[in-house]
């Protein structure tokens, strides 16, 4: 596999903002023509190393747009109004194996993942030699925040160039999965594809080893723009729920909560749209991408796609949300849309306390709502638990003012959990969920909204559990030893 080699520093330079990192591969020397090894030998530099793999998960091509909008659009919740061709190959389901935002996607998810494995084990080889407390404990957040990333990085590939690991309890863990980045590669390596559930065991394994240095500093950064014990609890949560170990989802998601202090939701118009005013507004997320109006990827940004790129909440979505909950505050359309041809204002993408301008807003990648949904569906689905889960679910359902109370819920729990489902596309729609939540349920879906504003779709009772992307050729022709998904077009929809 073509890895990158870290370029420490050229990054995000805190208060300077951004210098490009470029996408040349194999590279075994820093800008300056210092060799990496020598280069990662203080923890000054180990930190100048961590903003640069901040900066590869920033980027446009990763968790900046395309690996988050990924989740949206093959799915059930977004439409696309045809007035531009952006990812439209991805919505209509006609993608193949030279698609270049798959390419994209791994390339840089590789880099993050690849780079945080360089800054780790060159923080386990500086950690001996150090005697200052202060630059310990640093060493240690540090070290917690590559693991953070390495893990975060291999979840997002693993979901989407590898079959879910779980479907509605059926284990696909022996299905192929990912390259697996448990040490820095070297140029020229001959790699394989681990399974499915060695890929997981090493993403939990990276968020645990974080959660471990995080304990051994004794603090973390202080930021919602760096991983946190709070995000990493979050994001094995997310981890757990998807591997179906209900137990373990439920206890990391509350000590997610737990640590950031929340235990309610805003639920009025006024205090949602808040949360999106841009920046750090949202008192409900756990870590976000440092975009602002001087640090953004403008028209190649995700709030563009939800805006002038013609992606909107889909007619089905629009129907299940009610008219007066709260999480329309950010909802608007453009004067020129028409129910045919809909233009979105970009939703939480609205940034109106940064001018209103899509390209300023951030991205929000672990939020609490998204806790308070796992506890629900963890208790539902692991001790069949109606009560509980509708305890665990109320504080989100409570955005529509019609729910004040559990017994506005559904009773039975196979209405409860349909309740859940329609909840998480309410809730987590342009959080890039969507699609793993529909793949690891195994029910058939209708997807490819078309013919707004009726609720009508080009694929019908999809079994898209089975959907399995492809590896970009560029990698399999690199001939480094990464195999393709046999069978990978066999499950798009026909």
């Amino acid at each position: 596999m073509k890895i990158p080699y870290i370029k420490a520093i050229a990054a995000i330079l805190i208060g300077t903002g951004l210098t490009g990192c470029g996408d040349k591969f194999l590279e075994t020397e820093l800008p300056n023509g210092v060799e990496t090894e020598s280069a990662l030998s203080s923890v000054k530099n180990i930190g100048y190393a961590l903003n640069g793999t901040y900066y590869n998960l920033f980027y446009y091509n990763f968790a900046g747009n395309d690996a988050i909008v990924f989740g949206d659009l093959a799915g059930d919740v977004a439409y696309w109004n045809a007035k531009s061709q952006h990812f439209n190959q991805l919505y209509q389901f006609a993608v193949n194996a030279d698609f270049t935002m798959l390419s994209e996607i791994w390339t840089y998810g590789y880099k993050v993942a690849d780079n945080a494995a360089r800054i780790i084990k060159a923080a386990d080889e500086l950690r001996p030699s150090l005697v200052d407390e202060d630059e310990i404990a640093e060493l240690d957040r540090l070290e917690a925040e590559a693991y953070a990333l390495r893990g975060y990085a291999q979840l997002m590939l693993t979901n989407i160039f590898a079959h879910q690991i779980k479907v509605d309890g059926t284990d696909f863990s022996s299905m192929p999965g990912i390259v697996i980045i448990d040490e820095p590669k070297q140029p020229y390596e001959q790699v394989s594809r681990s399974t499915v559930g060695e890929s997981y065991a090493a993403i939990v394994s990276d968020f645990k080893a974080s959660l471990s240095y995080f304990d051994n500093a004794g603090y973390d950064a202080g930021s919602l723009f760096y991983m946190n014990p709070a995000a990493v609890n979050g994001l094995l949560a997310r981890t757990y729920l998807y591997m179906e170990n209900y137990s373990e989802a439920s206890q990391a998601a509350q000590q997610a909560l737990d640590i950031a202090g929340i235990s309610s939701l805003v639920v009025t118009p006024e205090a949602y749209r808040a949360l999106y005013a841009g920046d750090d507004s949202n008192i409900e997320s756990f870590f976000a991408l440092a975009i602002t109006p001087s640090q953004n990827w403008s028209a190649y940004s995700l709030g563009t796609m939800w805006s002038t790129y013609g992606y909107s909440p889909s007619p089905w979505l629009q129907s299940v949300m009610a008219s007066d909950d709260c999480r329309r505050a950010v909802w608007g359309w453009s004067g020129d849309s028409t129910p045919e041809t809909p233009i979105f204002n970009s939703g939480k993408f609205i940034a109106y306390g940064l001018g209103g301008n899509p390209a300023n807003a951030t991205n929000y990648i672990v939020n609490a709502p998204e806790m308070f949904l796992i506890k629900a569906e963890a208790a539902l689905k692991g001790n069949h638990d109606v009560a509980a889960a509708a305890g665990e679910l109320l504080p989100v359902a409570m955005r529509n003012p019609a729910i004040a109370d559990v017994a506005d819920l559904p009773a039975g729990e196979d209405d409860l959990m349909a309740f859940i489902k329609d909840e998480r596309a309410r809730e987590l729609f342009q959080e890039g969920l969507r699609l793993y939540d529909l793949r690891r349920w195994g029910a058939p879906v209708n997807a490819y909204a078309t013919g707004a504003p009726a609720i009508d779709w080009m694929v019908r009772n999809y079994n898209i559990s089975d959907l399995v992307m492809p590896i970009p050729n560029s990698e399999i022709n690199a001939g480094y030893g990464v195999s393709q998904n046999e069978g990978w077009s066999a499950t798009l929809p026909k």
